[in-house]
């Protein structure tokens, strides 16, 4: 009996035979004859169904260069557009593998990065993929991943996930721990099915000592999938940009004496300032105030690859001990930062205010500045406080006297007025934490921020005026029963809070007034900011609640947030200032940026705020044991969580530890009462506990409350 060749033997063939188009010439080639013909046109069918061959009406295998009407696909996830691709598991044609749109249809599953499909091929004409992929069936789902430390054990070991929210543990087979020592950081991929109870992986990559210096936020830049590293092309492109020689198209703004005002280890200085008294006899003891922002759509244009991986990473995160930036350090550091003393292009408004703050006029600009000094908010300030000038003209005075007046129009807008100090972890150079506290909250911070504000609200009205398509900044008015979760804890806390039927920020205000200064200050102020909604991104404006605004959008940050780049964009192309400006393309799939713009930004905070976590763990690790002062931040099923003094760490009471009596947690009012004694635990309350257990590489805190509100607790039945 003959035999019919193997998958492998006829993939080989067709490679090596693209213009062999019928079955006749391969059942030549390998002697086939008779029946032999009938199991030949089955194992044509199913390397067909592999998509390595066309179905039997076209008449023959396809040409290894090109993709036959069906195949099989891997997925490779959605772009920043929420467009999801995906490239052909075989391809022997030269260059890399087609790019291949996939169309869904109502019904289709949710297809995720590393899913093996089959698909129905059309070929198209487009800049970014050669066909569009209709879903005929999902083959496999892609592999789940993990991060964790690997521990050896038995036949390989296993993996403890570093995220607190994750499940049990995973087992790693020996042939499977890619050398991986104890101990050690790892990323691995789900490899089959549970053995055990536990689900079985395998190492992917070694990521080295969790413990070691500065490798803590590498734990959430793997755990988030954060794109750290730029790819070459990238690079290159922000290299061969070329830098500013002497005044760019557009306005000369370089007799300015403009400053930057920023942090003290600042790297990219984005935006500029200056003030001085409006000379105009129509607005008597007016201020006008010029902002300049870098322009950063000069060096990034749309198409390039430069624009495709900062839509990709969206926004820059910051971290302890290092940024993981939006551009190339030399885009965002250099050509792009408005260094002291070098020419630079920038996109400015003249902000013309009145005497009570309102803005009057305003007018957009785009030119060169040159920066006459780099300061540092704390040098400002003392300037300021001194009555001190760092250049021979005035220049900190005029600003704060631009900034009284316009803190005056603001408070009479009355925006929500929350007061949460910004926590400050100090490293050491060896990437030890020194100390943890909050920053100085300084009028100099106060008044950049309120420039900032008044430039966004500008850049939003002057597009919406000239009917142009933007991205705005959105905040929603939040939602009824998070606003009843905040009057009971207002009322619990012994505070008057009657929100009324039109929710506004002025009703918070009043609320957060009468917490200034008592027991329940920071604890107001948390449940306000728990009750607010998120603020998002959208090509739709529906305000923002919480700066009592009627249209806003972020103009003032493009180094670090697309969405300033995408504002930039559509001001060039609202005043014609050059072929840099938002495109058509562009402004057809502004929802989809949005989306895509506020989901890496949620990303990131979620990964700064779990390093945070880390490093507070791994400062208070020595301090195991030792009993601290602290007020009750959340009640839920898990336990209380205390809010710690000094360092505003975050950890849990579990509810079975409180006490000798079983308490019964009440989830609307946020209390736990004991049974027997009745006491009742409420959100702010002041206690004492005992720090059970820190664990660095999750960033958890066990707690053991000893003490409530000045009574002792008694110890738990073991």
């Amino acid at each position: 009996m003959t035999r019919i060749p193997s998958a492998d033997a006829l993939r080989a063939w067709i490679t090596e035979n693209p213009d062999a188009t019928s079955k006749r010439e391969i059942a030549r080639a390998f002697g086939l004859k008779g029946a032999a013909h009938t199991e030949l046109k089955r194992a044509l069918r199913a390397l067909e169904e592999e998509g390595l061959i066309t179905p039997r009406r076209a008449r023959g295998p396809r040409r290894p260069d090109r993709l036959p009407p069906v195949a099989v696909l891997r997925m490779e996830g959605a772009d920043a557009d929420g467009d999801l691709f995906a490239r052909p598991m075989e391809w022997h044609g030269d260059g890399p593998a087609p790019r291949i749109l996939m169309i869904t249809r109502p019904g289709d599953p949710a297809l995720g990065a590393g899913d093996r499909v089959l698909a129905k091929l059309t070929p198209v004409h487009a800049d970014d993929h050669t066909h569009q992929g209709h879903l005929i069936r999902r083959l496999e789902a892609g592999p789940r991943r993990v991060l964790g430390v690997f521990r050896t054990g038995p036949e390989g070991g296993r993996i403890l996930p570093v995220d607190k929210g994750a499940g049990r543990e995973w087992r790693v087979f020996a042939g499977d721990t890619d050398g991986a020592e104890d101990g050690e950081l790892v990323e691995a991929a789900l490899a089959g099915p549970a053995r055990l109870g536990l689900p079985r992986a395998r190492i992917t990559a070694r990521l080295g000592d969790p413990m070691a210096p500065k490798s803590v936020s590498l734990i959430a830049i793997h755990q988030y999938g954060l794109r750290h590293a730029f790819p070459d092309d990238v690079l290159d492109e922000a290299e061969a940009a070329p830098p500013l020689d002497g005044a760019t198209p557009g306005e000369d703004l370089r007799a300015l004496p403009f400053i930057t005002i920023d942090p003290a280890d600042a790297r990219d200085h984005d935006d500029a300032v200056v003030a001085h008294p409006d000379d105009d006899p129509a607005n008597p003891g007016g201020h006008i105030v010029w902002v300049a922002i870098a322009d950063v759509a000069r060096y990034v244009r749309p198409g390039t690859a430069l624009d495709h991986e900062a839509v990709l990473r969206g926004n820059s995160a910051y971290f302890p001990d290092r940024v993981v930036p939006m551009l190339p350090e030399r885009l965002s550091a250099d050509l792009c930062s408005l260094v002291e003393g070098e020419d630079r292009p920038v996109m400015a408004v003249r902000l013309t205010l009145r005497a009570d703050g309102t803005k009057r006029a305003h007018r957009f600009a785009r030119g060169t500045i040159r920066c006459r000094a780099g300061l540092s908010y704390e040098q400002f300030q003392a300037a300021a406080d001194a009555g001190t000038e760092p250049l021979e003209v005035p220049v900190v005075a005029p600003l704060y006297a631009a900034y009284a007046a316009a803190a005056a129009a603001r408070d009479a807008r009355g925006p929500l007025d929350l007061d949460l100090p910004e926590r400050e972890i100090t490293l050491s150079d060896a990437g030890d934490v020194v100390s943890v506290g909050f920053r100085a909250r300084l009028a100099a911070h106060r008044l950049i921020e309120e420039f900032m504000v008044l430039a966004n609200v500008a850049a939003a009205e002057e597009l919406v005026s000239r009917r142009s398509p933007l991205i705005f900044r959105v905040h929603d008015t939040p939602a009824p029963e998070r606003v009843e979760a905040l009057r009971e804890v207002a009322e619990a806390s012994g505070l008057a809070f009657a929100p009324g039927q039109i929710m506004q920020a002025r009703a918070l205000n009043r609320l957060l007034a009468q917490a200034e200064g008592t027991e329940v200050d920071e604890l107001i102020n948390m449940a306000t900011l728990r009750a607010m909604a998120q603020a998002v991104y959208s090509p739709d404006n529906l305000g923002h609640f919480g700066l009592s605004l009627g249209a806003y959008a972020h103009f003032t940050s493009p180094i670090r947030r697309y969405a300033d780049l995408i504002v930039h964009r559509a001001l060039i192309r609202a005043h014609g200032w050059g072929d840099d400006g938002l495109s058509d393309a562009e402004a057809d799939r502004l929802e989809a940026t949005a989306r895509h713009i506020s989901e890496t930004e949620r990303t990131a905070m979620a990964a700064e705020r779990d390093t945070a976590d880390r490093y507070l763990a791994a400062y208070l690790s020595e301090r195991v044991g030792e009993i601290i002062g602290g007020r009750v931040a959340g009640v839920n099923r898990a336990g209380l969580f205390v809010r710690l003094d000094g360092t505003g760490a975050d950890g849990l009471v579990p509810l079975r530890t409180l006490g000798a009596e079983f308490f019964r947690l009440d989830p609307d009012a946020q209390t736990v009462t004991g049974t027997e004694t009745g006491r009742v635990i409420a959100l702010g309350d002041r206690v004492q506990v005992r720090l059970a257990e820190a664990d660095p590489i999750s960033g958890g805190l066990l707690l053991e409350m000893t003490e409530h509100e000045g009574s002792s607790l008694p110890r738990p039945r073991r």
